[in-house]
């Protein structure tokens, strides 16, 4: 009953998502206002979330519970109530002046949400947003920073409840208007086999060449994280088959996992599909999807890149050969058997670009990867493969609904304080100004934060509290937005937490911190890139397009020089690192020139890109030279 249940909802909400993207009104009649199809979202997702997921984590599947029964009614009766009087609700200012009916459920409605948080989103994050969400309760009485003017608690939960700022705010609105489509894809894409796809696509291609095996890892995981938006699941699934291969070759077992947790961290942050945080980014800029899709191309090229030079220079300095051609698919049979995956990748990428039904392009993307696969042998469904996939498609999305509802109330109680405009101001008067030092702040700020929390919860009380801070300096407001993004994700790669490193150390059988420290080095031009891009909007494809070819040109030849230098390896001289002491001065100098060629040249540098160029020209050739020298003086010893 209780699958049937989730199953139906999961039909219920992608129906009513392509109701409203399609405007099938116009068929119909009916047109649900704004707040009303939130509404009725919520009404269908949050409950699942008390039959998907356990109260405790040591209950596992035993099933439902009576308390779960009685959350389960209770949300139902909430929600649908709230659907029901959504047109008074807007017509009558109810979120400033409620009935005291609404108010009391608007509190229930709170609690319940607080509880569907904590049971897919964690501890930490749930207690992060309690501690938000009562902070309009006693501003009044906090002293500096934090004080504000103090609101009762039926006031308070009712401007949660029933404005459009907070439980049914701009993540909700995100997760209703945008996310919704993108997730069935990447279910779908995962159901009928797109990630076997992929894997071995990535194999057939790469897996023959020198340190092969690690080369398929960055290929397939970028594309896998792609699909899923999470890192630990992409780190567990391709990183199964992909670790143990780089093993079989000769990679240490620590470098094999970082590896996978680099290339599985930047698949949620390459295009087109690129996680919630994605889309509420977009939202918050009221700029459409494929502008942020736009923005994120190069940034990614660069980081994977980056990654692919690292592990070509490993691999070439340890001797590492690719696995033997007899034991690798064929491209050709590979692409004959999953040619409609790649299709539908182009079909998305056209729509969603070149026509700019980004909304829509999901909907007709997953409809044709359905077709084709029900029309190929394959991977054909039957009634339970599809039931098992609305079944995952309805964890899914009560999942997401559930912590973007409770991370709206982050949203809530900024907005209901009025603190989003005094933090920006007094966070610049606290850095004196200094843009640089504001860029700092937010690094060191997104990075603790995505420590302790999701990637969307740093981002959302980053992109409220400092990002208007740095855009009031004079940067892309993209930029910045883009800037919080990439750094709540270096975490996952970042001793001590480090999670996706933590996580592929175990498939690797390494140790966790010696496989965090391997990642971190692999990754390390993720780092710096952020403070690229915002410096210079040229690197997020905006500006004209000579510079941004110009500035690409050149950070990529800094990612070249950068890898060289942190492997040890110089192309043209050799394995540097048989020199003994003498490397460290050479390598120091790729890495300084690497720097010089990739920085851009503005204001706050306070040199031209010109002048940078020719820097890193400098400290790059007498690196080279000294490297020469140094490995000749070695031969003749």
């Amino acid at each position: 009953f209780w699958k049937w249940l989730l199953i139906i909802a999961s039909v219920l909400a992608v129906f009513m998502s392509a109701y409203q993207v399609f405007n099938l009104g116009r068929f119909t009649g009916f047109v649900p206002i704004e707040n009303q199809y939130y509404y009725a979202i919520v009404a269908l997702l949050l409950p699942m979330a008390f039959v998907a997921f356990p109260a405790f984590e040591g209950r596992g599947s035993a099933g439902m519970t009576w308390y779960d029964f009685l959350l389960v009614a209770a949300m139902v009766g909430v929600t649908s109530t709230l659907v029901l009087y959504s047109i008074e609700i807007v017509d009558e200012g109810w979120e400033f002046s409620a009935p005291d009916f609404m108010q009391y459920l608007s509190l229930a409605f709170v609690i319940l949400a607080i509880e569907a948080t904590r049971r897919t989103g964690g501890a930490i994050v749930t207690g992060i947003i309690v501690l938000f969400a009562i902070y309009p309760l006693f501003a009044g009485s906090l002293g500096g920073v934090l004080e504000g003017t103090s609101e009762t608690l039926w006031d308070t939960v009712a401007y949660y409840s029933l404005s459009t700022e907070a439980l049914i705010g701009i993540p909700t609105r995100a997760f209703a208007g945008l996310v919704i489509g993108f997730l069935l894809f990447g279910v779908a894409l995962q159901y009928t086999g797109g990630g076997q796809f992929f894997l071995n696509l990535a194999f057939a291609l790469l897996g023959h060449v020198r340190g092969g095996p690690a080369k398929v890892a960055i290929f397939a995981s970028g594309l896998m994280g792609s699909m899923s938006g999470s890192v630990i699941t992409n780190v567990l699934t391709t990183g199964s088959l992909s670790i143990p291969a780089m093993k079989r070759i000769g990679f240490a077992p620590h470098v094999a996992g970082g590896v996978e947790a680099c290339a599985s961290t930047g698949g949620v942050l390459m295009p087109p599909i690129m996680g919630a945080t994605a889309f509420i980014l977009a939202i918050n800029l009221e700029v459409p999807y494929r502008d942020v899709v736009l923005a994120a191309v190069i940034p990614s090229i660069l980081y994977f890149f980056a990654l692919f030079m690292q592990i070509d220079g490993y691999a070439a300095r340890n001797k590492l050969k690719g696995l033997p051609k007899v034991e690798l698919p064929s491209v050709r049979q590979t692409l004959k058997d999953g040619w409609y995956y790649v299709a539908v990748f182009v079909l998305l990428i056209y729509l969603l670009v070149f026509l700019q039904r980004e909304a829509q392009a999901p909907f007709y993307a997953t409809a044709l990867l359905i077709v084709i696969n029900q029309i190929m042998p394959k991977n054909r469904w039957d009634w339970s493969k599809f039931a098992d996939f609305l079944v995952a498609v309805g964890r899914l999305f009560a999942e997401l609904a559930a912590i973007l509802a409770g991370i709206g109330l982050i949203v809530g109680a900024l907005s209901y304080s009025g603190k989003i405009g005094t933090l920006a101001f007094e966070l610049l008067q606290l850095a004196g100004n200094s843009v640089f030092l504001l860029l700092l702040l937010g690094a060191l700020a997104s990075f603790i934060m995505g420590i302790g929390v999701t990637v969307t919860v740093a981002y959302i009380i980053l992109a409220l509290t400092l990002a208007p801070a740095l855009t009031d300096s004079g940067l892309s407001p993209m930029g910045v937005h883009m800037f919080m993004l990439y750094w709540g994700m270096l975490s996952y790669i970042t001793p001590p937490v480090a999670l996706g490193a933590f996580a592929a150390s175990s498939l690797a059988q390494a140790s966790p911190m010696r496989t965090g420290l391997e990642a971190m080095k692999l990754g390390t031009i993720i780092y710096f890139v952020p403070f690229f891009f915002v410096l210079d909007p040229g690197l997020i494809m905006q500006g004209e397009p000579l510079h941004i070819m110009y500035v690409f040109g050149c950070a990529l030849l800094g990612v070249v020089v950068l890898s060289q230098g942190l492997q040890g390896y110089f192309y043209g001289v050799g394995d540097v690192t048989q020199m003994g002491i003498l490397q460290w001065p050479s390598r120091i100098l790729l890495i300084i020139g690497a720097g010089a060629f990739a920085m851009p040249g503005n204001d706050v540098i306070g040199m031209a890109n010109n002048e940078l160029l020719v820097v890193g020209a400098i400290f790059t050739a007498v690196g080279y030279s000294l490297a020469w020298f140094g490995r000749r003086t070695a031969a003749h010893g």
